[in-house]
């Protein structure tokens, strides 16, 4: 039985154990238990991160935290003006940025092209933007990686996303053509609703958002003028609502308000494309996949650690037997030496963790291709990966000392198999 005098005989003894172990023996083990902890929690959190960082990077670069956008039937989102002016009364609103959009085709050295040469280029998506109201929003300016970005009164000088540029591009995909030789500096034309204006790359965006790595940016009054339009419908309307702020709460206000019946409102999760999600599922399955290879190691390494420590002690285990020691506490004492290595290898792991890799990931995000990846680890997710370890590590000590402990007495004494 469990009972308090073998818990407490049986804590005595792990303890006059512990102290007695090689210190090299016990940094060793412990050092195991911080390995698997951090591979419980790191290689999850890594991979869940990557797909956060994809989150993260439309909510900072594109979204806010609330967009309205136009409706699927719609080209813009209608009065505007009076939509723009209830939101501006909100007090949760921090930030706002307006964009028009429109689809068009660029091409590029069409100067030298042939008659019977094929023109170079592609379908792309033109967004016209304040360029100021743009950059505080979503830090625009600094994701160009060639070039500088547009300023204020700039005329016939656009963006281009990296994804347009065959240098930058993945080569050609259906509806994309890259242009070639294109840098900033270069001349390409711009046709929009059949008005053709002839304009200067200013700068190359290299943000790992595709819908951004494949526009064209170039100012909105100058937009307007090519669509033709005199009205003030946007496409678009980015919201960052202020510090602490609920986006679901704020998207339901703005519905209540009447808005939904003018335009798509959505949080900034709603607008990510489809299958993100899926994506993320299925990174956290192949993260806790791998990380319980780790599992069972350390649970093998500790089974043995154990079996060996018993088996080595078999004499002594006999002698406490014979003296009247219960073989339950004898076996307890082996689980509390299992929680000690578990819970000093996870503390251990936490400050590691919390302490160093989430701040240092957060601040130098890890550059994956396509995005800024970051380490995930919530506090209730790792606590249960923390009694997992414990679990794990406990039944791996228990069931050697069992098995020794449960040898004949008088044999065990003697050395005898």
């Amino acid at each position: 039985m469990f009972s308090l005098l073998n818990i407490r005989v049986g804590f005595y003894l792990a303890l006059r154990q512990l102290r007695r172990a090689s210190l090299w023996t016990t940094g060793l083990i412990v050092f195991v238990m911080l390995l698997t902890f951090l591979n419980l929690v790191v290689v999850t959190g890594i991979l869940v991160g990557l797909i956060e960082g994809i989150n993260e990077s439309y909510r900072t670069q594109y979204t806010g935290d609330v967009i309205i956008s136009a409706l699927s039937t719609k080209d813009y989102i209608e009065d505007t003006p009076s939509v723009l002016a209830f939101v501006k009364t909100l007090p949760q609103v921090s930030m706002l940025t307006e964009r028009y959009q429109a689809g068009g085709t660029a091409e590029a050295n069409y100067w030298n092209r042939t008659s019977n040469e094929k023109p170079n280029a592609t379908g792309v998506q033109v967004i016209g933007i304040n360029p100021v109201e743009e950059d505080a929003f979503t830090k625009l300016g600094s994701h160009i990686i060639e070039g500088s970005y547009l300023a204020e009164g700039d005329y016939d000088q656009i963006l281009v996303g990296k994804y347009l540029l065959a240098k930058y591009a993945f080569g050609e995909q259906p509806g994309l053509t890259p242009l070639r030789d294109v840098s900033p500096g270069s001349k390409i034309r711009l046709t929009i609703n059949g008005a053709v204006r002839e304009v200067i790359v200013k700068g190359v965006v290299g943000s790992k958002i595709d819908l951004l790595a494949a526009s064209v940016f170039l100012p909105a009054a100058e937009l307007r003028t090519i669509m033709g339009r005199s009205d003030q419908n946007v496409k678009q309307i980015g919201i960052r609502l202020t510090p602490g702020s609920d986006p679901i709460a704020f998207k339901n206000l703005l519905l209540a308000s009447g808005i939904g019946e003018k335009a798509k409102v959505q949080t900034f999760e709603d607008s990510i494309p489809n299958g993100v999600a899926d994506i993320k599922n299925t990174f956290a399955m192949l993260g806790n996949g791998f990380s319980s290879i780790g599992l069972v190691v350390a649970a093998i390494t500790i089974f043995i650690v154990i079996f060996i420590n018993a088996i080595t002690r078999r004499k002594f285990i006999g002698i406490l037997k014979g003296i009247g020691i219960s073989g339950r506490a004898i076996e307890i004492s082996y689980i509390f030496q299992s929680l000690f290595y578990a819970i000093i290898g996870s503390a251990i792991g936490l400050v590691v963790l919390y302490g160093v890799l989430v701040p240092a990931v957060a601040a130098h995000p890890i550059d994956f291709p396509f995005s800024d990846g970051i380490l995930v680890a919530p506090l209730f997710g790792t606590s249960v990966r923390i009694l997992l370890l414990v679990l794990t590590t406990v039944i791996a000590g228990y069931l050697p000392a069992r098995m020794i402990v449960r040898r004949n007495t008088l044999d065990s004494i003697l050395g005898r198999n």
